[in-house]
């Protein structure tokens, strides 16, 4: 089945997921904790459901890897040519917060490269998604849709990254550019700001899962971009590790 008959549900089911968690955003919630310590919410698991009868009810024979289901043991895993992987919230530090800067990520992976993705921000009221070799769109807060693409290179490079998670390599990494300015933003919105053109390339260096990535991967491969490990490798999925190597996302004007 061709990606692009899939894309209209799999928005559909992601505005349904958004549409929860923003009401569960806008109310008095609480925070609990996992045994890793990462926050837990009723909207993480309320849009996990949602986005899980969704998937199942648009193509029961594709698995589902989400960050809050139960995960499947490698020696199935292993054999899931395709699949798609879930974030039901990316951002739930942004989340509790009260940022806005937090997404709904769902992923098609196929060969261990992310072809579809969508990624929601209910708070800010965007959307974007994209298809391999069919390119990228944003839904703005007024409801237009328009396709995007990463930037041309620039003099000064705007480098986007995270007031949580700035550490020395990252630093490092970025005055090594030479000029440039520093834009804040959070969760997969990173690669989104990259993929509108409005950033140029974002260095993570420390701790993502693969679900923390993909979808917006996918956004930034369809806008003209790419995702490299800092040994140039492409960034891959569907690993026995869901924990990603460092990488470096940008136009393809780095690469």
């Amino acid at each position: 089945m061709p990606y692009s008959s899939l894309l209209p549900d799999v928005i559909r089911v992601a505005d349904e997921a958004s549409a929860k968690v923003l009401r569960i955003y806008q109310s008095d919630f609480k925070v609990s904790y996992k045994e890793d310590e990462s926050p837990i919410t009723a909207a993480d698991v309320a849009s996990h459901e949602i986005i899980v009868k969704g998937l199942h009810n648009i193509s029961r024979d594709i698995p589902i890897l989400s960050e809050e289901g139960a995960q499947a043991p490698w020696e199935e895993r292993r054999h899931w040519r395709r699949f798609w992987l879930v974030d039901p919230i990316d951002g739930t530090k942004e989340f509790t917060q009260r940022t806005g800067e937090f997404t709904v990520n769902i992923a098609l992976i196929e060969d261990g490269e992310p072809v579809m993705g969508v990624v929601t921000a209910p708070a800010l009221k965007e959307a974007f998604w994209g298809i391999k070799g069919e390119g990228a769109h944003k839904r703005d807060r007024s409801g237009r849709i328009h396709r995007i693409r990463v930037a041309e290179p620039q003099a000064t490079k705007r480098v986007v990254a995270s007031k949580n998670h700035m550490n020395d390599e990252t630093r490092t990494f970025i005055k090594a550019l030479g000029a440039h300015k520093t834009l804040q933003a959070g969760s997969s919105l990173k690669f989104c700001r990259i993929a509108e053109g409005h950033a140029d390339i974002y260095p993570r260096m420390g701790p993502t899962s693969e679900w923390d990535t993909a979808a917006a991967h996918a956004v930034l491969l369809a806008a003209g971009g790419n995702v490299h490990t800092l040994e140039g490798k492409p960034l891959e999925y569907g690993k026995e590790d869901v924990l990603n190597p460092y990488f470096i996302a940008a136009g393809n004007w780095y690469f």
